[in-house]
């Protein structure tokens, strides 16, 4: 079984486990059709592949094998452990990750492509696949530059990608987990709660809580949020824009930052 292969295998799994999960212990009530939004979010995530695959092949894999064989980056010059430099590549590369994230909510241009993933009506494991093509090309571009850059092994690499990809499901999951196994996690990663309260319609909750992986960057640039104004249970997730199910087919989504986007949601009123 190749690198792709494991991947997709863990992406598989998780995908499943949490979809099932969702039926038992339910966090979030639903406002849209669970079928309609899978299928749209599924068929975002298969162009996504698709684009990728076609432009950047391996993309940060790949981009990790060319390093390395070149000796580029920055832990090629250094004498690291397997063991410390993917640990750095994870913490780096996730710190990277949570700025651009917050870039993307601030630059009106950005926030006109990643508001089709906050655009969702609710929030479910699909919701972490949701992201418009574009959004995603010029996501992998940044993350190939900065595996350039850094010059880490393709297995530090693969496991930061698989890292990644687990957290985004797991943490846009609708899942219910007992408060105080909540707040134990959230000293280190980010959780479901914690995640969908980014999700909120509410400004000030969507500028907050940015971390797809670990939560200590939220703490620490002061964009954490423990609890939004109001009950997990009553949070309105999307954005005020988009509030119907026509307003988010898979068409319109993909048009989406081709269209005329009121001033307030193209730039956060915090940010302005």
């Amino acid at each position: 079984m190749d690198a792709n292969q494991i991947r997709f295998a863990v992406f598989i799994f998780i995908f499943l486990v949490m979809l099932v999960l969702e039926s038992f212990i339910q966090r979030h009530p639903t406002v849209d059709s669970k079928k309609r939004r899978l299928t749209i979010n599924l068929a975002l995530t298969g162009i996504d592949i698709l684009l990728v695959r076609f432009i950047f092949g391996a993309a940060a894999l790949g981009a990790a094998q060319f390093s390395e064989e070149r000796s580029w980056g920055l832990f090629n010059y250094l004498e690291l452990t397997d063991g410390i430099e993917i640990l750095l590549c994870i913490i780096i590369l996730d710190l990277m990750i949570y700025i651009q994230h917050v870039v993307f909510h601030t630059i009106p241009f950005f926030w006109r492509f990643h508001v089709v993933h906050h655009s969702d009506l609710d929030l479910d494991v699909s919701s972490g696949l949701r992201f418009h093509p574009l959004e995603i090309m010029t996501s992998m571009l940044y993350k190939v530059g900065l595996v350039f850059a850094l010059g880490p092994s393709p297995l530090a690499v693969l496991i930061f990608e698989a890292i990644l990809n687990g957290m985004s499901q797991f943490t846009h999951s609708n899942i219910a987990m007992p408060q105080s196994l909540d707040r134990l996690l959230r000293y280190l990663v980010v959780t479901p709660d914690m995640h969908r309260i980014h999700h909120s319609v509410e400004a000030n909750e969507t500028n907050a809580n940015f971390g797809f992986n670990l939560s200590i960057w939220d703490r620490i640039f002061g964009t954490y949020i423990h609890d939004a104004m109001k009950q997990q249970s009553k949070i309105i997730i999307g954005v005020n824009t988009f509030r119907t199910s026509e307003e988010v087919s898979l068409m319109k989504l993909l048009m989406m930052p081709f269209r005329r986007i009121p001033e307030s949601y193209a730039l956060s009123p915090e940010k302005k």
